[in-house]
């Protein structure tokens, strides 16, 4: 096709038969995401889409208007199918400069969107002959090698996981120990003298001074660093690239944050921002530079692509698993069924491999650092403490008890996630502005404190005091030689308060003092979860479930007049797996993770039983904690398999349509025009056989991606037209990677007037064999093939091997199983 010729109306297979669509968005306002800002200069181009990832079915003009209502231009370009989009139009377009600009009042925000920012790995390999030669020159030695490195990467990241677990734990235990000491102190002061409204507030203001710093670092500096991380990185290996996610800034900020967050008393857990941790960790080892930093190690330059870096970025997120529980398997597993889509046995000997390493690095040095070095007594950041299933087995009559309690845990599970899904929503429109998010942080710090020394100062539960079981007992109004023992659940951090529960003896705990413990902090947790501030919500979980299992075990032990089995401890076990299993609604590794943080394989059954039926429960009203924050931020996450209703639609009326398509060998003026293009910034372009015949059938021949073109335009890799020779340096697969993982923008690379008339030839740099599908195929089959390998791009193709629409992650994400059918979201640029 002559680039001189206007872009001409496709042949039969181009236009899509008409569904009814929704019409266009009229009100999409950019809101509150986890990168929290637009894209700094030196991210990735900021690509609204990979291929043309707009809403099928609406015009560029009035909604509802004709499908080909564009005037036709003059395009050096090939234009396929059919155009669909959601227009924002002018007004939006100043809504959305209001926002960024002037942070309106509140956010309009959509449950029914998807978010055109986030955009795919490109896990695929690129097969091109430059790969190819490379593959040949390497030799059988030059691939163990490679292997090796692998195994030494592996072993990094446990190493430096388990490192950074050890920091974490023990800046948090001197400081929080400090803040207790300094408080417990005040409060018996002034216990004695009267005045204890000095020591509520003493307690109230060192609280929220802590955790004012760590949301003010979150919210100013990296807001992907807020929360747990786990749903960042669970998009992540879905094949997301999450803005900012496996930085190293987000990683300081993220340590950094968590303990001030832990020591600032706030209803978290420092054990689920291990995982991101960890994940950091291995992207950046992987990496042999830091780019934040600009330092170049020239080391594991190989692995310098999308598929080696999310395959270290599991084994990261198995690794700070391993540490935060001391359950190597169960971080496994966590990769395994929370993350990684795609696995093979070798990934799994590897990712075991780390996570070994990491829980005997932070094994090793806690051990050392409590005095105990040959004794290897701290797998992980948190130790439930050994069972011994001799006093603690469970009988054939308890497993329908362990059933119910799993029903408990899953309806009280769906309650915490709807009300933190209506908290969600709220911020997400109101509390969007970083100072505001400040100020909310320090007020559940306040509030958190408060609520605690109330909840002491009321409580009248005391108990004798025997050796050092209490860390930081409080007399207040009890008698001498006791302690009060709503203290031992507030005035403590909350692993420690996780134990108490679990070992306690029976009679530790007075039954109302349990009672008002679980709702207060379940209502503290579920407030807590969300705030601009780095923390779990993994041990806030498990102190709500094992606080009502206690309880539960108590009441049992009453009904049946203080039958043996009927223990507290052992129940508290199982309310906190049933608890947390109703909120996160994991099984399999979860299930695990318990089982090696107790040290007893006996539990394993009651604690799946629970935690199955927990989830089975906690399903039926409302999604998991995680996936419902994914959704919220309108991440295009793809689950395990298509909508089960959706075998009637076809990739015809799925595919994105018209598709910018380029000859193999091009003008470098119209390669620059399409990439400079703001109003399509797509990612892939199928290449087409150049011919000068426009009859002729312009077939597939491969599929380029924009970082590739830039790296061509950035070294001039351009052709004479003359005789068609090469004027420049042929490009090596080093020059992409070392371009990689931020490729400069467009507007970067100097083109001049002369060079815009030469040409281009992709034949050496464009996949000759992409993954392409007949128009005819079902939504399941594409589905299927396009998770299953991990892919970026599809392209559709019709009988004559003519590029008719290509399919990207977000045309597959946008459709639904809803509460009335199969349902489509709206694609917006939120």
């Amino acid at each position: 096709m002559s680039s001189s010729e206007p872009d001409v109306e496709p042949r039969a297979a181009a236009a899509p038969a008409e569904r009814p669509r929704p019409g266009r968005m009229a009100n999409v306002a950019k809101k509150v995401s986890w990168s929290g800002r637009d894209r700094d200069e030196e991210d990735e181009p900021p690509a609204a889409g990979e291929a043309t990832p707009l809403l099928n079915g609406a015009s560029p003009g009035a909604a509802g208007g004709p499908p080909h209502s564009r005037p036709i231009t003059h395009s050096p370009f090939l234009r396929l199918g059919q155009l669909s989009s959601v227009d924002l139009d002018d007004d939006v377009r100043e809504l959305e400069t209001e926002a960024t600009n002037q942070f309106p009042s509140e956010i309009p925000h959509n449950e029914k969107l998807l978010s055109l920012k986030y955009e795919s790995l490109d896990y695929d390999n690129c097969e091109n002959q430059l790969f190819l030669e490379e593959e040949r020159r390497i030799n059988h030695t030059a691939f163990r090698t490679v292997e090796i490195k692998r195994w030494v990467i592996c072993a990094m990241i446990g190493i430096l996981t388990g490192l950074v677990a050890c920091f974490i734990d023990i800046v948090v235990e001197k400081l929080a120990g400090l803040k207790f000491r300094v408080v417990k102190d005040n409060i018996d002061k002034f216990t004695e003298k009267g005045g204890l409204s000095f020591s509520l507030l003493l307690w109230a203001i060192l609280n929220s001074s802590v955790v004012m710093v760590g949301s003010v670092i979150v919210a100013f500096i990296e807001p992907v660093a807020a929360g747990s991380g786990i749903p960042q990185i669970k998009c992540y290996l879905n094949g997301v690239k999450v803005p900012h996610v496996v930085r190293l800034k987000t990683l300081l900020i993220k340590v950094c944050g968590v303990i001030l967050s832990v020591v600032g008393g706030l209803a978290v857990g420092k054990e689920g921002p291990m995982i991101h941790s960890g994940a950091v960790i291995a992207a950046g080892i992987s990496q042999g530079r830091s780019t934040s930093l600009k330092r170049d190690f020239k080391i594991f330059e190989y692995f310098r692509r999308d598929t080696e870096k999310r395959d270290f970025v599991s084994a990261g997120a198995a690794a700070g698993v391993s540490a935060a529980f001391g359950a190597p398997v169960g971080g496994v597993l966590f990769s395994l069924e929370e993350g990684a889509s795609f696995w093979n046995q070798f990934l799994t000997w590897r990712i075991f491999f780390a996570s070994m390493i990491s829980t005997f690095t932070l094994n090793s040095i806690l051990s050392f650092y409590h005095g105990n070095p040959w004794d290897l007594s701290s797998p992980g950041l948190i130790n439930f403490g050994r069972f011994d299933s001799e006093k603690l087995g469970y009988t054939f009559q308890e497993i329908p008890i362990f059933i119910v309690m799993g029903v408990v845990g899953g309806i009280l599970g769906a309650i915490f996630n709807a009300f933190n899904y209506w908290l969600t929503m709220f911020r997400i429109r109101y509390i969007h502005r970083p100072c505001l998010q400040v100020i909310e942080a320090m007020l559940v710090a306040a509030v958190t404190a408060a609520v605690g020394f109330v909840m002491i100062y009321c409580s009248s539960d005391c108990q004798p005091l025997q050796g050092d079981s209490v860390a930081y007992p409080l007399q207040l109004f009890c008698a001498d030689g006791e302690y009060n023992s709503m203290a031992t659940a507030f005035f403590n951090t909350p692993e420690k308060s996780v134990v108490s529960l679990f070992h306690n003896p029976p009679g530790s705990y007075n039954p109302m003092t349990l009672g008002m413990f679980t709702l207060m902090y379940f209502f503290l947790a579920c407030w807590t979860y969300g705030l601009t501030v780095s923390a779990g919500v993994f041990i806030p979980s498990l102190l709500i479930g094992a606080a009502w299992g206690r309880l539960f075990g108590i009441s049992l032990a009453y009904l049946t007049s203080g039958a043996v089995w009927a223990d507290p401890g052992k129940y508290a076990l199982m309310g906190a797996a049933a608890q947390l299993g109703g909120i996160v609604r994991m099984t399999l590794s979860l299930t695990v993770i318990m089982m090696e943080a107790t040290g007893n394989v006996t539990y394993g059954f009651p604690i799946m039983l629970a935690l199955m039926t927990a989830k089975i429960v906690g399903d039926y009203f409302v999604e998991g904690l995680y996936d419902m924050h994914i959704q919220l931020q309108s991440v295009p996450f793809l689950h395990w398999e298509a909508p089960v209703t959706s075998h009637s639609l076809t990739a015809r009326e799925v595919m994105s349509a018209p598709v910018t398509c380029l000859r193999r060998i091009e003008k470098v003026g119209t390669v620059v025009d399409i990439l400079s293009d703001t109003s399509s910034n797509h990612n892939g372009f199928p290449v087409v056989e150049s011919s000068p015949d426009p009859t002729q059938v312009a077939g597939l021949r491969g599929l380029i991606l924009r970082s590739q073109l830039i790296v061509l335009l950035k070294h001039k890799v351009f052709v004479e037209r003359a005789n068609l020779t090469l004027v420049h340096r042929r490009l090596k697969l080093k020059d992409f990677r070392d371009a990689y993982p931020r490729f400069p923008p467009i507007q970067s690379i100097h083109v001049s007037q002369d060079e815009r008339e030469c040409m281009m030839d992709l034949t050496e740099f464009m996949n000759p064999s992409p993954y392409t599908v007949p128009q005819e195929a079902s939504l399941p089959r594409v589905f299927k093939l396009f998770r299953a390998l991990g892919l970026r791009h599809l392209v559709v193709v019709d009988n004559h091997n003519e590029v008719v629409g290509l399919v990207t992650r977000k045309d597959l994400a946008r459709y639904r199983l809803g509460k009335e059918g199969l349902e489509e979201l709206s694609l917006a640029q939120t």
